[in-house]
C-alpha cells in the first residue's frame, strides 16, 4: 500500500474519521453538487494518485487540466512496480507513455518530444487506466444537481483535516440505485454515475471537502481491487498542461 493511501486509512480509522452515514444538510449537498464544477472553473489543479497494485502500486504526481480533459505527471512503481516508471500523459481515449529509469520529481514544464509510445486508454481491467479515467472525470462543466444527490445515496459520514484544511467527508451518489442513474442522466451527480462504466469501478467513491466545496482528497473503490485509489489535490503546485509535441489536445467545447 502507498503511503499517501495509508495515510487515507489511518485518518479513516481516528476519531475525526468518518461515522455512521447520516443525510447531508442543505449546505452539504451544495458543496458536493459544487465541487467538481470548482475544479473546471480552476482550469486545472495538482493531483497526486496513488493506484493499488498487487505487486507494490504506481504513485503519479502532476497536474490535470480539467478544461482539455488532459493529465501530465510522473509515475513511480512501488515494491516490485517499476516497470511503469516514467512520464505519462493521457486524455479520455488515449494514454502516453515516456518510459524512463530515473524519473524526476517533477514533471518537465515541456513535455519531451521524442520517446514517446502511444495507446488507447482501456475501458476494463486496467486500474491504472481505471485511475486515469476517474481523475478526468473529477472535473465538470456544470454543477451537479443538488436536490437528487441525497435522493441517490450521498451521505455525510464524518470531518478530517487534509494537509491544514478542515474538511466534511462525504460518500458520493450510488449509481447502481434508481436514484442514483436519474441523478447521473439528468446532472452528471458525481464521477460515481458518469464513470463507472467506463473506468470500471465500483459504486463507491468518497469525497473530502472544504467549505467552500474545494475538493481536497477523494477515495474511489476499482472493481479489480480490493484497496481503493486515493486522490490527493493540492499536493504540489498546479503546472499547466501542456501537450506531447505532435499530440493536440481536445479544448473543452461545452
Amino acid at each position: 500500500m502507498t503511503a499517501a493511501a495509508t495515510t487515507a486509512f489511518v485518518l479513516l480509522g481516528n476519531g475525526d474519521g468518518p461515522t455512521a452515514p447520516r443525510t447531508l444538510t442543505s449546505d452539504e449537498a451544495n458543496r458536493l453538487a459544487v465541487t467538481r464544477f470548482l475544479n473546471y472553473q480552476a482550469g486545472g489543479r495538482a493531483v497526486t494518485i496513488n493506484v493499488p497494485n498487487a505487486t507494490g502500486g504506481l504513485v503519479i504526481t502532476g497536474s490535470i487540466d480539467y478544461r482539455t480533459h488532459t493529465g501530465y505527471g510522473v509515475v513511480r512503481g512501488t515494491g516490485r512496480d517499476t516497470s511503469s516508471d516514467g512520464l505519462i500523459q493521457w486524455t479520455d481515449t488515449t494514454v502516453l507513455v515516456h518510459p524512463m529509469t530515473d524519473p524526476p520529481a517533477a514533471a518537465p514544464a515541456l513535455p519531451p518530444a521524442s520517446g514517446w509510445y502511444s495507446r488507447p486508454l482501456r475501458t476494463t481491467g486496467m486500474t491504472l487506466d481505471s485511475s486515469l479515467a476517474i481523475a478526468l472525470g473529477l472535473g465538470s462543466d456544470r454543477p451537479d444537481n443538488a436536490t437528487l444527490l441525497p435522493q441517490s445515496g450521498a451521505a455525510w459520514v464524518g470531518q478530517d483535516r487534509v494537509r491544514g484544511h478542515q474538511t466534511d467527508i462525504m460518500n458520493g451518489p450510488d449509481a447502481s440505485s434508481r436514484a442514483g442513474a436519474e441523478a447521473g442522466a439528468t446532472a452528471g451527480a458525481g464521477v460515481d454515475a458518469k464513470a463507472d462504466a467506463k473506468a470500471g469501478t465500483s459504486q463507491s467513491v468518497r469525497y473530502w471537502i472544504g467549505s467552500d466545496g474545494t475538493m481536497y482528497r477523494v477515495q474511489a473503490d476499482i472493481a479489480s481491487e480490493p484497496q481503493p485509489v486515493v486522490f490527493d489535490f493540492d499536493t504540489q503546485k498546479y503546472v499547466p498542461v501542456q501537450p506531447v509535441p505532435g499530440v493536440k489536445s481536445a479544448p473543452d467545447t461545452a
